[in-house]
């Protein structure tokens, strides 16, 4: 699934994610900051920003395999 649906899926399904992986999302997101900037305001490394990002991108979609509630995507 491309990462432009991230931000539909995760106003359906964010609340299921971890707190750090929100952080994250939402920085990236919707405060639009690099990974550098997310790991610079996190005070995490850009890796383990990227694991989280790619982590809550997995489970969004697996969410939405599972639940579906997403019409607008299929």
């Amino acid at each position: 699934m491309a990462s432009d649906n991230y931000s539909l899926l995760y106003d359906y399904y964010g609340a299921l994610l971890t707190e750090r992986q929100r952080e994250v999302f939402e920085l990236y997101y919707e405060k639009d900051l690099s990974l550098s900037e997310v790991a610079e305001n996190l005070k995490i490394s850009r890796q383990a920003v990227q694991r989280a990002f790619k982590k809550a991108g997995e489970e969004l979609e697996g969410f939405q395999e599972k639940l579906g509630l997403v019409k607008e995507l299929i």
